[in-house]
């Protein structure tokens, strides 16, 4: 073979060789997606499909109609005004709102591809892969290991007990301030440590949803931004649905939005980042820009 053809040959080569490259590469771009942190995370699809959503309390209608798709391990922010449905909403995905004898709920909620409101549906089955941390702490008047270990001990789940509230207290990032005292009633702590100590109770059955109502208003600064990082470690393992009134705490730690307004409606849903620098919605930007609300 000439020099010439085997240059050519080789140059043939590489230029199919770049293709491959090039088209592997635009095949990851379409699969994942970059962070504010320049961190490439793995496209996911919808672990939770609202469709047609709507609830009453008797007569009040407190939702109207709500769409939205959650994906999964990530961090889903809903926030709005008082009395809008933010909540609401929130209990509807693990089926709270049961035991609110006033309360109806029409319309379809997909966990994975099945309406929770199916008839063949347990609600306390449910709730174990759904956990739930209130806006308020509310550790049980027992140890710190008896909290970590209530839902695994009313469930009946089989495992190593220690190993498990190890485990879970490091995911709370609480670990390192109790190992010494796990035997303590979990009331002692302070009301940073009660509310990391709830998300420890929250996850040591291993749900696949954590659901946040309000989870930080009623802390100070310094165990509101210990809460916020300990959300965005989560999110790696769970997947994060928050209520917040805060709406900076919205963006900081949030990958979607999801922004009700007054009368139980969604208004707009989009990636956060989005919705705060340029929301589609002139009201969505009033109620961001403080005009109301």
């Amino acid at each position: 073979m000439s020099q010439e053809n085997m240059q050519n040959e080789e140059s043939g080569r590489k230029e199919s060789t770049d293709k491959s490259s090039n088209s592997r590469a635009n095949e990851m771009v379409i699969e994942t997606e970059v962070d504010s942190e320049g961190v490439r995370r793995a496209d996911t699809r919808p672990i939770i499909t609202a469709r047609d959503v709507k609830v009453w309390y008797d007569s009040d209608q407190a939702l109207r109609g709500i769409d939205m798709e959650i994906p999964e391990n990530r961090v889903t922010a809903m926030i709005g005004p008082s009395g809008c449905g933010k909540s609401t909403f929130l209990r509807c995905i693990n089926r709270m709102n049961d035991l609110i004898d006033a309360a109806r709920v029409k319309g379809e909620l997909t966990l994975r591809g099945k309406n929770v409101y199916d008839d063949d549906v347990d609600p306390v089955a449910l709730r174990r892969r759904v956990g739930m941390v209130f806006q308020k702490p509310n550790p049980f008047p027992k140890s710190i290991y008896d909290n970590v270990t209530y839902g695994l001990n009313i469930q009946n789940k089989d495992g190593d007990y220690d190993e498990i509230v190890e485990k879970s207290l490091k995911r709370a990032a609480l670990w390192d301030e109790v190992k010494d005292r796990l035997d303590e009633s979990g009331l002692e702590l302070s009301g940073g440590q009660q509310q990391r100590l709830c998300i420890a109770r929250a996850i040591a059955p291993d749900p696949e949803i954590l659901l946040m109502d309000e989870p930080a208003s009623a802390l100070d600064p310094v165990a509101t931004s210990k809460v916020e990082d300990l959300i965005a470690e989560l999110a790696e393992d769970y997947t994060v649905v928050i209520v917040t009134h805060n709406m900076q705490q919205a963006a900081r730690i949030s990958d979607k939005t999801a922004v009700f307004l007054t009368g139980g409606e969604l208004v707009e849903f989009d990636d956060t980042q989005k919705i705060f620098e340029n929301p589609e919605h002139q009201r969505v930007e009033d109620y961001i820009t403080g005009k109301f609300g």
